[in-house]
């Protein structure tokens, strides 16, 4: 077992608030850890609240010496909700285009979420992180590391993509769980179900904690918010703002990239197009590792994260 966050960290917790033309939007936020050590910002995925970023895993990187910051996006957890917005015609037409690598028109794009990410660093008095996203936030550190490349010390990517053209597709067990929702008029029970059933075919069979555990976690998570249309919002900012490729292409900041070789959501062969497309990264497979950071794998992924950032500050 490793430290545990309530031990070791100082907890402050605040909103960031940022002007759009779609009105205010408010990101909620954790900030972890001695306020003087260099910071590290994590950036989680589509629809996950920042305790996705598991309590565990960021006391491993408070215990290392790094200042943690963690916060819910916008539409996500304690975040501002954009109720009302909603993007026109049907999803399937910019599913299509996003797999050719093309953006559509949307309520609001991946680079609008990368100055929620600025703003936040603003507000904290940050000048400049250790940025690491995981997914949808692998995504956003990509954009952020290439439009404001004097804010990210170093960049790691963990379980994420380009979005370059023809990338590959998830696993069909992950496909699947779009195509058996359960009904509007299912139980609450029944809706638990479903979710847990989710985490575990994202999580792959390796490493998946019992389900006991799982449950909880689901049900602790949707106690804390559950908010279905903002994380059909955020996938929708993925399709719109299409191929990443030419801003990986722009990184200048040590990149190291991580992926689970046995994730089923984000094949590991787009993690490796990551690596591939920044100039420079470095690619580092986590073996047995889906779509998810169980406790069997915060060790190899912090201690490749500090040494990254140890060499990042050595340069």
């Amino acid at each position: 077992m490793g430290p545990a966050l309530e031990e070791i960290a100082q907890i402050r917790s605040g909103i960031a608030r940022r002007e759009t033309p779609h009105g205010p939007v408010e990101l909620y936020y954790e900030d972890l850890g001695d306020p003087a050590a260099p910071p590290a910002l994590l950036i989680m995925g589509l629809g996950a609240q920042l305790p996705m970023w598991p309590d565990g895993f960021c006391a491993r990187l408070v215990d290392a010496g790094y200042r943690v910051i963690r916060f819910d996006h916008r539409d996500t957890g304690l975040s501002a909700k954009m109720h009302g917005l909603r993007a026109r015609g049907p999803v399937y037409r910019r599913v299509g285009r996003y797999l050719l690598g093309r953006p559509s028109r949307v309520p609001y794009t991946l680079v609008d979420m990368t100055g929620d990410v600025v703003a936040l660093l603003d507000r904290l008095g940050i000048d400049r992180a250790h940025v690491v996203g995981a997914s949808l936030g692998g995504m956003i550190a990509q954009i952020l590391a290439a439009t404001a490349p004097h804010r990210v010390a170093s960049l790691g990517v963990i379980m994420s993509t380009t979005g370059k053209p023809f990338s590959a597709l998830p696993a069909w067990r992950v496909i699947r769980l779009a195509f058996d929702p359960p009904a509007s008029d299912a139980s609450a029970e029944e809706k638990l179900d479903f979710e847990v059933r989710n985490v575990a075919v994202f999580n792959g069979p390796n490493f998946l904690p019992p389900d006991d555990e799982l449950r909880a976690r689901v049900r602790r998570l949707a106690d804390r918010c559950s908010y279905p249309p903002g994380m059909l919002r955020q996938f929708d900012a993925v399709l719109g703002t299409g191929s990443l490729l030419g801003y990986a292409k722009a990184i200048t900041a040590p990149t190291v990239v991580l992926h689970g070789s046995a994730d089923p959501m984000v094949r590991p062969r787009n993690g490796r197009a990551v690596a591939a497309a920044i100039p420079g990264a470095r690619f580092v497979v986590v073996d047995g590792m889906g779509h998810d950071l169980p406790e069997p794998v915060w060790r190899p992924i912090v201690e490749t994260l500090t040494e990254h950032f140890a060499l990042a500050r050595a340069r």
